[in-house]
């Protein structure tokens, strides 16, 4: 296995930058550094922030910008090594069994052989982290890893240092290239320290109104100059409302999305209203919205 990273072609932040925008992606400078360097270094790089924000996105769009084969490891509660990397085709293993005893004919079978027949490199079924070690390059999302258990994230720690496998029937499996890998974090929990040394930290912080308003009019260019701005002013503004789930980047795209396909060129409180559910997803929440005033919300 060499160190060498998923994206060895970019020769500093910016020629990153530009790949992923490229892709639809518009980066902010403090991550296109840490996903740069993360590269770089062939370390992986841990993403925190609000839901919605763009950290699975990110891992898409290097995917994407790189040409690497993209594998997401979506995780949850009770998510368990053999879930995650491999496990054995017991149905097939079943029928190639018979299959041997069928073709034997009553012949006295080399119990031996017949068990080393079942174990063999086709009933394999390779999980998202085998994949990523079998498919170089490739770019590894570990997704949401707070919600997976402590016992998952010490599994991982393993896989993650050595960038390989022991499968006791198969033998080890090391990966050609390491895998770029991107864990993101809602931060529904802590996550333990041991893997955040492992890895190179960034927050995701939601955009800023100018970016905000870049990114609705490159990944939506049928919103107006002045519907993305509206949007993003509005988005912003409830951020700062203390909401149970302040909209993130991806609401606001939902958002405008909708405005655009209701045929809107501009936001204003009676399609706001009628539209709010793409931008808000707790009842309270567009409550509190509401109580405020959506003219007064909506006022730059």
């Amino acid at each position: 296995m060499t160190d060498a990273s998923a994206t060895p072609g970019f020769g500093s932040p910016e020629a990153l930058g530009k790949a992923l925008a490229e892709t639809g992606y518009l980066a902010d400078e403090g991550l296109v550094t840490a996903g740069w360097l993360a590269t770089r270094l062939g370390r992986p790089l841990f993403l925190e922030g609000d839901p919605g924000v763009g950290k699975t996105a990110f891992a898409e769009a290097l995917a994407a910008a790189t040409g690497a084969n993209f594998v997401r490891l979506q995780c949850y509660e009770g998510l368990d090594a053999a879930q995650a990397l491999y496990d054995w085709d017991f149905p097939r293993q079943i029928l190639h069994l018979r299959t041997v005893e069928a073709a034997a004919g009553g012949e006295r079978l080399d119990a031996d052989a017949v068990e080393a027949s079942l174990y063999d490199r086709r009933f394999l079924i390779a999980r998202p982290l085998l994949q990523a070690l079998e498919q170089s390059p490739s770019v590894l999302l570990v997704d949401e890893i707070d919600r997976a258990d402590d016992e998952f994230e010490a599994f991982l720690l393993e896989v993650l240092s050595d960038a390989a496998i022991t499968i006791p029937e198969v033998g080890r499996i090391v990966a050609d290239v390491r895998p770029m890998t991107v864990l993101t974090s809602n931060r529904t929990r802590e996550v333990h320290d041991a893997l955040k040394r492992r890895c190179l930290y960034h927050w995701v912080e939601h955009p800023e109104f100018d970016r905000e308003v870049e990114i609705l009019r490159t990944r939506l260019p049928e919103v107006t100059q002045r519907l993305a701005e509206e949007v993003a002013h509005a988005a912003g503004r409830m951020r700062e409302l203390d909401l149970i789930k302040p909209p993130g980047v991806a609401e606001s795209l939902d958002w405008a999305g909708a405005l655009v396909t209701l045929g809107a060129r501009a936001l204003d409180p009676e399609r706001a209203a009628a539209t709010l559910g793409a931008v808000l997803k707790y009842r309270e929440d567009a409550e509190k919205v509401h109580a405020g005033g959506l003219a007064a919300l909506l006022r730059r």
